[in-house]
């Protein structure tokens, strides 16, 4: 079963014909993040705070979302 499911896999991607301008448009993103003149600008405060909220909650488990698929089959 486990092979099964790594061979279904490999139909995303490329293959899959998935758009691959999606890593080229985060890789754009992330040298413009790291520019000097914008890691300089200060963040604002209730960002940061509501950052750190967000990031104290506990993460998701998507129990509700089971699935018929497991690789323990």
């Amino acid at each position: 079963m486990a092979r099964e499911f790594q061979a279904g896999r490999l139909r995303f991607g490329r293959a899959g014909g998935m758009d691959p301008r999606w890593l080229a448009s985060l890789v754009d993103a992330m040298e413009q993040a790291a520019r000097p003149e914008l890691r300089n600008v200060p963040c604002d405060i209730d960002l940061i705070s509501a950052v750190a909220v967000h990031l104290a909650r506990p993460s998701p488990t998507f129990a509700h979302c089971g699935s018929a698929y497991s690789l323990r089959n």
